[in-house]
């Protein structure tokens, strides 16, 4: 079967088609990657030299700078297990999608159709209302009886069967295809940054959480040790009281110490519960399927002894938030395209080629086929101001992201100098609150033994022994604090994502993975 061309044979069709695919042009304006102005380096590293930050690269693994590796295990877990995440990956693949329909718009638009129809086209009324049967009755003879015979079987419903492709193709003139395939990869690349913000703030989220149960451990561990020595300081009042050598007011003084100290432990208890709750939860997993793993108190993680935090200009090219800022940009560049493209008149060629007859069998005849081609175009001319409203649209939505742009580096900017403004005053606060506990223990020891021989007051030995027990308490909070810090900087700093780029989803169901997903994905 030969296929009727949809365009010219002629030359002069050929180079006319061929000159309005070379004379296509892209309007508005072509996107360039902004360049942020920032500082040399951060205001805050003159002033952070006694917290070891340094201005090289910084780490991407940063969670393992603690050497702990059963945090490095829970934050793959959470990579591999978390809910929120997958959300993230599965925009980006609906992203994706959309990327591919825009690409869609480059390439003619091709269907096919059939249809098999049963007509009546009504043509015996058509005969009579024009008197043909009246002028046969006057021809008279076998010649009137042969022709109403064939014109009865012209007139009865008829079978047509057809068969038919049709293309359209819009020309890209203007380039508002391209333009809305370059916006819709700036959304893809929206989504993909999404992703990496999501996964750092994962991290952070899994990293102080860890730490935040092992310094509730900590802390009440250390508020044990002090109900034990509050426990022999009133078991040694009793034993003055009964010797008559302290009245029953030094007794109930020491009571009331103890049970001042038992009745914080359940607040550290509960943040122990909630901590192991909330682990549980960031990797995709009830609560309560971490208890077993982390109920074993073990010491808070040793901070590294150096901080990298690069410098401030890398800090917009590894921000997912900045990144992401900078895609919201670059579509809305796109999208003035788009919308300027709108302005201009749009070309179509279009063609349709097919087989029709009223016999099935007698559509693989040539003589069957029918076609068409041409070209049509489409011009606004009035449109109530709707198109110069949809650009100057555009052109304010650009302006609006490129402010948003600047925004987001400022802000980023602020958090890695804040960050590590608190960073170095908590290590500050935790050197003097040891000294101090220091100095309150050895003030406790000679006041609970000149106690014991009788040459000072029972004041003396309470008062130096709530002093310490609080200035105990202080030093393990702030050394959490610390801790906390440091994974807010990390935090600021935007690292982490570039490990895990290829995160695979498990094959969900409505009710949940029909895997585990406890493996980490490779990074």
């Amino acid at each position: 079967m030969n296929v009727i061309p949809l365009f010219p044979r002629s030359r002069l069709g050929v180079l006319l088609v061929a000159t309005i695919a070379l004379s296509a042009c892209t309007v508005g304006p072509d996107y360039r990657a902004p360049e942020p102005s920032t500082p040399a380096a951060f205001n805050s590293l003159a002033s952070d030299r006694a917290s070891r930050p340094q201005a090289t690269v910084t780490n991407p693994g940063w969670w393992k700078s603690f050497n702990d590796p059963q945090l490095n295990s829970l934050i793959d877990r959470a990579i591999a297990g978390n809910l929120s995440l997958q959300q993230a990956v599965l925009r980006i693949a609906g992203s994706r999608q959309q990327l591919n329909q825009a690409r869609g718009a480059w390439f003619p638009s091709i269907n096919g159709q059939a249809s098999a129809q049963r007509q009546q086209l009504g043509l015996k009324g058509e005969l009579e209302s024009n008197g043909v049967y009246s002028q046969l009755d006057q021809v008279g003879g076998e010649n009137d009886t042969d022709l109403s015979s064939a014109l009865n079987g012209l007139t009865k419903p008829v079978g047509l069967y057809q068969g038919s492709f049709d293309a359209s193709w819009e020309l890209d003139l203007w380039g508002k295809v391209r333009r809305q395939v370059e916006a819709a990869g700036a959304q893809q690349q929206e989504s993909l940054e999404s992703r990496n913000d999501a996964l750092v703030s994962l991290e952070a989220e899994v990293a102080r959480t860890y730490l935040q149960l092992r310094g509730a451990q900590l802390i009440s561990q250390t508020l044990q040790t002090q109900i034990e020595v509050a426990q022999q300081t009133l078991e040694l009042t009793q034993s003055q009281q009964r010797n008559g050598l302290a009245p029953q007011m030094d007794v109930e003084n020491a009571r009331a110490q103890l049970h001042s100290l038992r009745a914080q432990l359940p607040q550290y208890e509960s943040q122990i519960h909630q901590a192991m709750n909330g682990l549980a939860v960031l990797i995709g997993k009830p609560p309560g399927a971490l208890d077993a793993e982390l109920a074993v108190p073990k010491a808070m993680p040793d901070l590294p002894k150096a901080v990298s935090v690069g410098l401030p200009s890398t800090l917009a090219r590894r921000r997912p938030d900045v990144r992401q800022a900078e895609a919201r940009l670059h579509e809305a560049t796109a999208n003035i395209g788009v919308s300027v493209a709108q302005l201009f008149p749009d070309f179509s060629l279009t063609g349709q080629f097919g087989m029709r007859n009223t016999e099935a069998s007698y559509l693989d005849n040539w003589s069957s086929h029918f076609y068409s081609y041409g070209a049509s175009v489409s011009l606004p001319i009035f449109q109530g101001g709707r198109l110069v409203s949809g650009v100057k649209l555009a052109r304010a939505e650009q302006a609006s992201a490129a402010l948003g742009y600047r925004q987001t580096v400022l802000t980023a900017l602020q958090d890695v100098e804040n960050a590590l403004v608190s960073y170095r005053t908590d290590q500050q606060q935790v050197e003097g609150l040891d000294q101090t506990v220091d100095a309150l223990q050895n003030a406790f020891d000679l006041a609970n033994d000149s106690y014991g021989k009788g040459l000072s007051s029972f004041i003396d030995a309470l008062t130096a022994q709530r002093q310490l027990a609080q200035a105990k308490q202080q030093a393990a909070s702030a050394r959490v604090q610390t801790s906390l810090d440091l994974v807010a900087l990390y935090k600021a700093l935007g690292g982490g994502w570039e490990l895990y780029q290829n995160i695979q989803l498990p094959n969900y169901s409505v009710f949940g993975p029909a895997e585990t997903g406890d493996t980490p994905p490779a990074g």
